[in-house]
């Protein structure tokens, strides 16, 4: 079942997740969940992994993404996808905003200190 059909995301708090993170659960459908993120400059999304299929969009600024022994820079407009299970890290490059989609539904949230 759709949390919502229709998301306005002024309409939605920003959560401070900590290390220059802001984060946005623009919610989820059936088998999906959207976040959008504000990192600042130099803000690091240490290494993890997780079960979902991870599908991602640079709105702004820019990331390196670690994936495995694999480094990506990836700049305002690319897009990026992370297979489940898969070690990765992101680093962000500029003032970034981007959007990702989980498959499936994202539960855990890690926190910085």
């Amino acid at each position: 079942m759709y949390e919502k059909k229709m998301i306005y995301r002024e309409k939605i708090e920003k959560e401070d997740i900590g290390g220059g993170i802001l984060m946005q659960n623009l919610g989820a459908g059936d088998r999906m969940s959207v976040l959008h993120w504000n990192m600042d400059d130099g803000s690091i999304v240490d290494w993890h992994e997780h079960p979902n299929e991870q599908f991602g969009y640079v709105i702004k600024g820019g990331f390196i993404i670690y994936m495995g022994d694999e480094e990506y820079v990836l700049k305002e407009g690319d897009a990026y996808f992370v297979p489940p299970n898969t070690q990765h890290k992101f680093v962000a490059t500029g003032e970034t905003e981007a959007i990702d989609v989980f498959n499936p539904i994202k539960t855990d949230i890690p926190k910085k200190k």
